[in-house]
């Protein structure tokens, strides 16, 4: 009885949405128009019924990794049929007893948390990242550039803003497959050290030091930023794509130790994805839920301004913010396109529901970049001396001369 009223729940939806969808149950009876449908959702049992009767895209999402469903079209289809079905918001309100889980970032439980998403695979992850390895957003100098050379010109970017220069002692905090670092040593001369959670980069990060002749020159550490001895030791420092873990309750304690272990005049440039709303505890219909449960336990995103105050509170003066959010959007798309090319492949190193967990997420991230929902700030700050400007050039002219 419950199950045929909620099948007429979904044919009153599907019928009445005006969206070009179909749904297909468990028996082969189909609902909505068939003859123009861009996606095909099909049911496997009858406890799917409820993602579609009262849908989020949480909810949706969940039943697609847990194999409840298939969502069979375009992705970008499905990402803007989902969004419309479900009337999606961008963000919801941050409340105190919303909060209490992202405070908790013991070293133990931040290492768990990085080796759940990163130690899945390199092969994995080698299938649709650049030749580089570089896993945080592109910088698309045109449109129509390539992801290799849209991540080279991150790398660039980066370099350029902290002004690297020859001999100088630069610290990548989670530094990833270590695309940054070996870019800086090669290209800028600098003396380079990379820390990272994951076992499975620190081991490739250490390959490739030794494959490209930057022993002595290029470290690689397994080890928690909190745990960085070289207090007043680098000139520069970049954390890219890190932030995102860093937690709402730690923001002090992360800009405090950048502070401590940069030299007077030193500069720090942090890369992360932020919310687009302040005050928010994160995406609204349940996908903030759905990407601590199967992504990234224990990140958490932030307003740009929250990274302003925290980085000023600890000392550090802002000199320049760049939001480079349609770029996260395009580079994601990359991705999910290089993924799904390498489907059959990528279900073979790390299974069916984990390759349903990257499409889904990853598509669903560049769909909110897109809309606005999230952003990608680079924020560069620096350390002052004796009450002095960071060392910083008095024109951006060094950012783009020549690039």
């Amino acid at each position: 009885m419950l199950d045929q009223l909620l099948v007429h729940q979904v044919r009153r939806r599907v019928e009445s949405s005006g969206l070009p969808f179909v749904v297909e149950l468990w028996n082969g009876e189909q609902v909505g128009a068939v003859a123009d449908a861009a996606v095909r959702v099909k049911l496997h049992q009858a406890a799917s019924l409820k993602a579609i009767a009262d849908p989020s895209l949480g909810s949706l999402a969940r039943a697609y990794v847990e194999g409840a469903l298939d969502l069979e079209g375009d992705v970008r289809d499905i990402l803007a049929l989902g969004d419309r079905l479900c009337n999606a918001s961008s963000c919801t309100p941050r409340t105190g007893s919303e909060g209490w889980k992202w405070w908790r970032h013991t070293r133990s439980k931040d290492r768990r948390n990085i080796q759940y998403h990163y130690d899945v695979s390199n092969d994995f992850y080698g299938l649709w990242l650049d030749k580089r390895r570089v896993y945080s957003c592109a910088y698309f100098r045109s449109p129509d550039m390539s992801l290799d050379d849209a991540q080279v010109a991150k790398l660039d970017h980066i370099c350029r803003k902290l002004d690297l220069g020859p001999g100088e002692r630069f610290l990548d905090i989670g530094c990833g497959w270590g695309g940054l670092i070996l870019h800086a040593a090669e290209d800028y001369g600098v003396d380079a050290v990379g820390i990272t959670l994951s076992d499975e980069q620190h081991a490739y990060v250490g390959e490739q030091i030794a494959a490209r002749g930057l022993t002595g020159r290029v470290e690689v550490r397994r080890m928690d930023y909190r745990d960085v001895p070289e207090h007043g030791g680098f000139d520069k420092i970049a954390s890219v794509g890190m932030f995102e873990h860093v937690g709402r309750g730690n923001l002090s304690t992360y800009f405090d130790k950048i502070n401590a272990l940069l030299k007077p005049g030193g500069l720090v440039l942090n890369h992360g994805i932020t919310s687009s709303v302040p005050e928010s505890r994160g995406l609204g219909g349940g996908i903030a839920e759905f990407v601590e449960d199967y992504v990234f336990p224990g990140g958490e995103l932030v307003h740009a301004s929250e990274v302003l105050r925290a980085a000023a509170a600890s000392g550090l003066e802002c000199l320049d913010a760049e939001n480079l959010r349609p770029h996260y959007g395009r580079t994601l798309w990359h991705w999910v396109t290089r993924l799904e090319r390498h489907a059959d492949e990528a279900r073979r190193l790390i299974g069916e529901q984990k390759y349903r967990i990257w499409r889904i997420y990853m598509a669903g991230s560049a769909h909110a970049f897109d809309h606005g929902w999230m952003e990608l700030w680079q924020v560069l700050a620096g350390k002052g001396v004796d009450g002095k400007q960071p060392n910083y050039p008095f024109s951006r002219d060094h950012i783009y001369s020549g690039a």
